[in-house]
């Protein structure tokens, strides 16, 4: 089962609970201008409406706004809007001043309609997050977890802390579950490979055994993916290019490109950690030597972060050259531990490279504390789960869906 498969299994879920609510007699065809052929959630154009809806908040928008946004006639915008409603997730926010004629009704998205689980895995901690259509965090917990102890094991404490959330994880209403571990992994076949200081779980099928033993459908990607993903639907203009730098239980980057997710042909990029700096490095869990990622860690362990930011820079900078990203965000433990020696540890490093490169007192590129601290990745694992349904790039309703309609 291929990546957009298993996303599309998860948007498949969504679509029967939209498609056909309890209430609606079998094949949609309850659903105002519907039928078993129109899908309420699975359309670009209705991933492109649920977005603006959800950028609304509460305060809502009309149908007419809708539709200039998305360059839909007014009656399409409708048909989208009437079968969204039957689902619950759309529902009437109160009416605008009238400007001449009828007072033109706002809608808004009902963020309590539906819910995702987000999972981040680590090697020593388990993160679970409840989020509703909004994106926000209706409840967490965080417990141990030894990742060295086995697949069983570790099933054992997921299913048990999604037991002790709230009762909203158990209904209905949960679309499915985003699960995030440290990689190298396969996202497209849901895989893990050698995880760095966890070789036994090599060829692992991490995704369909989640899936298995909760009972939902489950996307599996990277820890610095998943955060990068939840971080990047907050860029304003929705086409930036950053990385998202995590140093914790080790150091990986998740990376936005104009905006798009980048995972690699084989999803393997963003093993940022184990680019080597020094070729007589002490040994890294990958088996190389000198990789930054094991000489930041054996700083931070020293009660060095200073000199740990100074290596994090000089691979940040190396990353900037590369690739001309727009920013570079930074979480994980590590770094929160000691957030402001790690951002200017990086962000001298950045200054000190556009000084040598001369690029016409162009300032270098922000540095900054990625949002959401701890819980970031979780976060974003959960946006897994509903980006495709709000047309996000990267994701089997994103990319395209606009310049389409255009």
């Amino acid at each position: 089962m291929t990546s957009h498969d298993s996303e599309e299994r998860v948007a498949a879920h969504a679509t029967e609970r939209v498609a056909a609510p309890a209430s609606a007699p079998p094949g949609g065809a309850g659903a105002p201008g519907g039928g078993a052929g129109l899908p309420a959630l699975r359309g670009h154009n209705t991933a492109l409406v649920l977005g603006l809806l959800r950028a609304a908040g509460p305060a809502g928008v009309s149908r007419l706004e809708l539709a200039a946004h998305t360059g839909l006639t007014p009656q399409a915008v409708s048909k989208i809007l009437a079968r969204l409603r039957v689902a619950s997730l759309v529902a009437e926010a109160g009416r605008r001043a009238s400007t001449g004629g009828k007072p033109p009704t706002v809608l808004r998205l009902v963020p309590e309609a539906r819910y995702a689980i987000g999972l981040h895995l680590d090697r020593d901690e388990l993160t679970a997050v409840l989020t509703d259509l909004a994106g926000r965090t209706v409840a967490a917990r965080t417990a141990p977890l030894d990742l060295g102890a086995g697949a069983p094991a570790v099933l054992d404490t997921v299913a048990g802390q999604l037991a002790a959330l709230p009762d909203e994880a158990r209904s209905p209403r949960v679309l499915g579950i985003g699960a995030a571990s440290p990689g190298p992994l396969d996202h497209t076949d849901g895989v893990l490979r050698r995880v760095t200081g966890f070789p036994d779980w090599d060829g692992f099928p991490l995704r369909d055994a989640l899936a298995e033993r909760l009972g939902l459908p489950v996307v599996l990607d990277k820890d610095t993916n998943a955060a990068a993903l939840g971080l990047a639907r907050r860029e304003p203009d929705g086409r930036g290019s950053f990385a998202y730098l995590h140093l914790g239980t080790g150091l990986g980057a998740g990376l936005v490109l104009g905006g798009v997710l980048y995972r690699g042909a084989r999803t393997g990029a963003g093993e940022f950690g184990h680019q080597v700096l020094q070729l007589d490095g002490p040994r890294c869990g990958c088996g190389k030597r000198g990789c930054v990622e094991a000489l930041c860690l054996d700083r931070a362990a020293r009660g060095e972060p200073a000199e740990a930011a100074r290596i994090l820079g000089v691979a940040a900078a190396n990353l900037v050259e590369l690739l001309d990203i727009d920013r570079v965000l930074l979480g994980g433990r590590t770094v929160l531990a000691s957030p402001d020696t790690y951002v200017r540890g990086v962000a001298e490093a950045l200054t000190e490279q556009a000084r040598i490169r001369g690029d016409g007192g162009t300032p270098a590129i922000p540095v900054a504390v990625a949002e959401g601290g701890t819980q970031a990745v979780a976060d974003g694992a959960a946006h897994l789960v509903l980006a495709p349904l709000f047309g996000a790039p990267g994701t089997p309703f994103g990319g395209g869906a606009a310049a389409e309609l255009r």
